[in-house]
C-alpha cells in the first residue's frame, strides 16, 4: 500500500474511474480526462526538457503547440516522486525560469493520460499511469515546515507507483532498465534546459563503451597496429566512381587522430521522427591526409564525451559519403549506430605502429599583441589568465530558424604580452562542466577561435568569438596536463609571464558576473546610425513593454526609443529609501502619473546598471547633509542648498580609494605567486589550487527618497573574485542560478536611476545609469548630463563630478529629446534589467 502521507495517492487515486487499459484507452469516460486538485504543497525536483515529433500532438488535443519545446516535471511531496509533463500552455513558466528546480507548488490540478497516449520508449511497461499538469501556482520562496522537505534527499525517494509503494512501477521510473525518458515524444535523451548544443542527463558516457572483438585487437596489439586503408585511399576510391574499398560499408580498419571536434549539433525538428537526432565532426588525420568523421544519433551519446584532440582511434563498419556542402569534391566518414552498427576503439599511441603513427595536432597560438595585427576572420588559439568571467545570457539564433537560443558569456584574458585584454565572446562548445568551472584566476586555451573586428575597422577594437570546432580547457580540470599544446613556445613563454605575477595585484582587478556589454558603444549618433545602417528601429513606449515581456530567461536585446528624462536618483543597492533626486518640474513623482493612458512598465521590473570590467572604478564616498523634507523636495534638488564650502568638502570626502581584496595564506607559504603558481603546475602535473578571502564592505546613509523606482538587480552588480567561494560564485552566475542578498560582495552598490517618457505615447520606463563604473571611452568630455550620456560614462582625463553635484546638474535634462539605447535581460520571474548604454541629444 502507500504510505499514509502520500500526496499523490490521496489525489491521483481520484482519477481512476475506470481500468486503464489499452483497449479502452479512446472511449474511456468523461471523468477519467477531468482535472484532479491538489491543495497541498509539492516541490520540483527537476525540470527536462526535449523537442516534440511527430507523435506529439496527439497528446495534447486541445493545446496550441507554438512551439517545439515539451517539458516532463518531477514533483515530490516529500513521501515519492512523481513524473509529469507540463501542459504546453503553461511552457512560459519554465521559459522565464518561474517554474524551476526547488520551486513550491500550490493548488495543482492533473489530468490523466491513458497508457495509448505514452511514447514508445526503453523502460515502457503495459499498464501504467501517466499526468499532465494542467494547471499550477509558483510560490517564491518556502519556509517553516516546507524547509523540512527540501532538506529531503530528493534522489532517494521511491517512484510514485512503484514497488516500494504499491508493487507497481510508474511512468517516467528509473530503474535497471535506463533512466528515465521523455514522455511525450518519441527520443531517447533530454535537451540541457537553456541551449541546444550542450549534452544532458547520466545517458551521456564518459567512458569508452567495451569492445566486443577483443581478441583480434590484443593479437594486434602485441605486434603493433597497422591500418589496413589510408585516408588517401579511401578519397581516391571513391572519387574515381570506381569506390572499390570505399564502397558500401568498410569494414577496413582505419586509424587516424583527432585533430579538431565540433560541438554537438542538435537536428530534432517536429514534423520528424527520431529517437536521438544529434551530430559531431571530428576533424581526423592519418600520415596521408585528413577527412571529417561524422558521428551520428546514439554514437554520439556513447562516444563524444569520451574522445578529445590528439586521441587516436581506429574505425571499423563505416560507410564513405560525399561531404556535406562542401565547397569541393571530397569525402566524409559516417559512423552510426546501425546499418552498420560502427566499431570504435580508442588506442594509446603505444599500441600503434611507429610508422604508421598519426602526426599530432597542430596549434596556432596568439598573443594579445599579435592579435592586434590579425585580420577579421583569421582563426587562432589563445591562452591567457582569465581576469573576468562575465554571466551566463542568450541571444536568438540568425540562422533563419530564429527560434533558438544560444548562450553565451564574455571573458577577458591577459597574458602580458600588451596592456589591452583578449576579449572572448564564449558561446557553449558541448563541456559544460568546463563551462561551470570557468573561474578568474584560472588559465585558460581556447581553440579555433575566430577574431571579429568592429564594423568601421578603424577604431581598433575586435574580440574572439567561437567557431564550429571551439574547445576550452582551463586548470581545476586536469586538461593542461593531457594536452600536447604545453610544449610549445608560446605556451612556456606565457607561463614565465604567469610566474612573475603578484597574488594580491591580480585578485585586486579579478571580477566575475554583472552587466557587460562589447564592444563599447559610438559615442555619436551619426557613427551609431551608421553602425546601425541607418536603421535605428525606434519602438514607442508601449512596444517596448511588450518586447519586454516577450523576453524568455537571460535573454540580451538591444532595443531604442526617443524619450525625454523626468527623474534622476542616485542611491544604494538595499539602501534605495534613502537616495538623492531631481525631478523634472513638469512631471509628477508618481510613476504612474502621464498625460497619457498608456501604461507603465510594472514596478517589480528591475533595472540593471551599465558596466566594462575591465575599467571599474570604486565607488564614491556618499555626501553627508541634513534630509530635506520630502513635501518640499517635489520639484527641487535635494543638493541645492549646499553652500560652495560644503560642495568642497563633499568633493574632498568623495576621492576614491582602492579597494584590494586581502590574500590569505597558509603561514608557512612565503611566496606572493601561490595561486597562479599553482595554475602553471597543471601543465606538468595537476595542483589544487590555493585560498584566498576577500573581506571588505562599506554602506552609508543619505534624505529618504520619496518617488518610487524598482531597484537595481543584483546579478547587474560584478563582484570582486573569492578565491575561497569561487564553486558558489559560479554557480549563482550560471544559468539557472540565483544570488541571494548579503550572500556576497559587489564592487560598488551606487548606482542612478533615470525615469524616461516616451517621446511618441508617454510611457514611463525606469533605466538604471553607472557613469562612474567605467569609463568605455578614453576620449576627454565636460562631465556635462550631455556628454555623460553620450559617453555611457564620466571623462577620464578629469576628477568624476560628485554624485550631489551631478544630481544639481540634473536640471540640463529638462525638455531634451534623446536617442536612447537600451540593453534589456530577463533575469527570471518578474524581473526584466533594463540598462541605458547611450543617450544621444536630438537637435532641431
Amino acid at each position: 500500500m502507500a504510505a499514509d502521507g502520500c500526496v499523490f495517492s490521496r489525489t491521483l487515486t481520484r482519477s481512476r474511474s475506470v481500468p486503464n487499459k489499452p483497449s479502452s484507452s479512446w472511449s474511456s469516460s468523461r471523468s477519467s480526462s477531468s482535472p484532479v486538485g491538489c491543495r497541498e504543497l509539492l516541490f520540483v525536483v527537476d525540470v527536462q526538457r526535449y523537442s516534440r515529433d511527430q507523435g506529439s500532438t496527439v497528446y495534447f488535443p486541445q493545446a496550441v503547440l507554438s512551439g517545439d519545446d515539451l517539458y516532463d516535471i518531477i514533483l515530490t511531496d516529500g513521501h515519492c516522486r512523481l513524473q509529469v509533463t507540463l501542459d504546453p500552455g503553461l511552457n512560459r513558466l519554465v521559459e522565464r525560469n518561474i517554474l524551476r528546480p526547488g520551486a513550491v507548488l500550490s493548488n495543482a490540478a492533473f489530468c490523466p493520460a491513458l497508457s495509448a497516449q505514452l511514447p514508445e520508449r526503453p523502460v515502457a511497461s503495459g499498464d501504467r499511469d501517466s499526468y499532465r499538469l494542467v494547471s499550477v501556482e509558483v510560490r517564491d520562496e518556502a519556509a517553516g515546515d516546507e524547509e523540512d522537505v527540501r532538506r529531503t534527499d530528493w534522489d532517494s525517494l521511491p517512484w510514485f507507483g512503484s514497488s516500494g509503494q504499491t508493487g507497481e512501477t510508474s511512468a517516467g521510473e528509473t530503474s535497471a532498465a535506463g533512466p528515465a525518458v521523455p514522455l511525450r515524444a518519441n527520443r531517447t535523451v533530454f535537451l540541457p534546459l537553456w541551449n541546444n548544443v550542450d549534452h544532458s542527463g547520466e545517458t551521456w558516457r564518459s567512458a569508452p563503451p567495451t569492445d566486443e572483438d577483443e581478441e583480434d585487437e590484443e593479437a594486434e596489439e602485441e605486434e603493433g597496429r597497422r591500418p589496413t586503408v589510408t585516408v588517401s585511399e579511401l578519397r581516391d576510391a571513391f572519387l574515381s566512381s570506381r569506390r572499390g574499398v570505399a564502397k558500401g560499408a568498410v569494414h577496413h580498419q582505419l586509424i587516424v587522430r583527432i585533430i579538431n571536434k565540433s560541438h554537438l549539433m542538435y537536428y530534432g525538428r517536429s514534423d520528424r521522427s527520431c529517437e536521438c537526432p544529434y551530430k559531431a565532426v571530428l576533424q581526423v588525420c592519418d600520415q596521408t591526409g585528413s577527412v571529417c568523421v561524422v558521428l551520428w544519433n546514439s554514437v554520439c551519446v556513447s562516444w563524444y564525451n569520451c574522445l578529445k584532440l590528439g586521441d587516436i582511434i581506429s574505425l571499423r563498419r563505416y560507410r564513405v559519403k560525399q561531404q556535406y556542402q562542401a565547397h569541393n569534391d571530397d569525402i566524409e566518414i559516417s559512423v552510426n549506430s546501425r546499418n552498420p552498427a560502427a566499431q570504435i576503439s580508442l588506442l594509446p599511441e603505444s599500441s600503434v605502429s611507429p610508422e604508421c603513427l598519426p602526426p599530432a595536432p597542430t596549434h596556432s597560438f596568439y598573443s594579445s599583441a599579435a592579435l592586434l595585427d590579425c585580420p577579421d576572420g583569421a582563426l587562432c588559439d589563445v591562452i591567457g589568465l582569465l581576469m573576468f568571467a562575465g554571466r551566463s545570457e542568450r541571444i536568438r539564433s540568425k540562422d533563419g530558424r530564429g527560434v533558438e537560443l544560444l548562450e553565451y558569456r564574455w571573458l577577458r584574458l591577459e597574458d602580458g604580452s600588451s596592456d589591452k585584454p583578449i576579449m572572448v565572446k564564449l558561446f557553449s562548445t558541448s563541456q559544460p562542466e568546463t563551462h561551470l568551472k570557468l573561474h578568474p584566476l584560472s588559465v585558460l586555451v581556447c581553440t579555433r577561435l575566430k577574431l571579429i573586428r568592429s564594423a568601421d575597422g578603424t577604431s581598433g577594437c575586435f574580440y574572439l568569438t567561437n567557431t564550429t570546432y571551439t574547445q576550452v580547457y582551463c586548470t581545476g580540470q586536469g586538461h593542461h596536463s593531457q594536452m600536447s599544446y604545453r610544449k610549445l613556445h608560446q605556451v612556456r613563454h606565457f607561463l614565465r609571464w604567469l610566474r612573475s605575477q603578484d597574488d594580491g595585484q591580480v585578485l585586486s582587478r579579478a571580477l566575475i558576473g554583472g552587466f557587460f556589454t562589447y564592444p563599447p558603444p559610438p559615442i555619436s549618433l551619426e557613427t551609431y546610425m551608421k553602425e546601425r545602417r541607418g536603421e535605428l528601429g525606434f519602438l514607442r513606449g508601449a512596444e517596448l513593454q511588450r518586447e519586454l515581456e516577450r523576453l524568455s530567461y537571460r535573454e540580451r536585446r538591444t532595443f531604442c526609443i526617443q524619450a525625454t528624462v523626468t527623474m534622476v536618483t542616485y542611491s544604494r543597492l538595499g539602501e534605495e529609501d534613502h537616495c538623492l533626486f531631481w525631478v523634472n518640474r513638469s512631471s509628477s513623482l508618481s510613476p504612474s502619473s502621464s498625460s497619457s493612458s498608456s501604461p507603465r512598465p510594472s514596478t517589480s521590473t528591475p533595472c540593471s546598471s551599465l558596466s566594462s570590467p575591465h575599467s571599474f572604478r570604486p565607488p564614491l564616498s556618499p555626501p553627508s547633509f541634513s534630509p530635506t523634507s520630502p513635501s518640499s523636495a517635489a520639484s527641487q534638488t535635494l543638493s541645492a542648498d549646499l553652500s560652495s564650502r560644503k560642495r568642497r568638502k563633499l568633493l574632498l570626502a568623495e576621492t576614491p580609494k582602492k579597494r584590494l581584496p586581502r590574500v590569505m595564506l597558509q603561514p608557512e607559504q612565503n611566496n606572493k605567486t601561490v595561486i597562479l603558481f599553482q595554475a602553471s603546475m597543471e601543465f606538468l602535473e595537476n595542483t589544487p589550487e590555493d585560498d584566498d578571502e576577500d573581506d571588505d564592505a562599506s554602506s552609508f546613509t543619505t534624505a529618504p527618497l520619496p518617488p518610487a523606482f524598482p531597484p537595481v538587480a543584483m546579478e547587474t552588480l560584478p563582484m570582486p573574485y573569492d578565491h575561497i567561494r569561487r564553486e558558489e560564485q559560479a554557480v549563482a552566475l550560471a544559468m539557472g542560478g540565483r544570488l541571494t542578498c548579503g550572500k556576497f560582495d559587489f564592487i560598488y552598490r551606487d548606482y542612478y536611476t533615470l525615469r524616461l517618457r516616451a517621446l511618441s505615447d508617454r510611457v514611463l520606463l525606469d533605466t538604471v545609469f553607472l557613469p562612474h563604473a567605467s569609463s568605455s571611452s578614453t576620449d576627454s568630455h565636460s562631465n556635462t548630463w550631455t556628454s555623460i550620456l553620450s559617453h555611457g560614462a564620466f571623462s577620464s582625463h578629469t576628477p568624476p563630478p560628485a554624485p550631489a553635484d551631478l544630481i544639481a546638474m540634473s536640471a540640463q535634462l529638462t525638455n531634451q529629446r534623446l536617442v536612447c539605447v537600451l540593453e534589456a535581460c530577463h533575469l527570471g520571474g518578474a524581473r526584466t534589467e533594463l540598462v541605458l548604454t547611450r543617450a544621444f541629444q536630438l537637435t532641431d
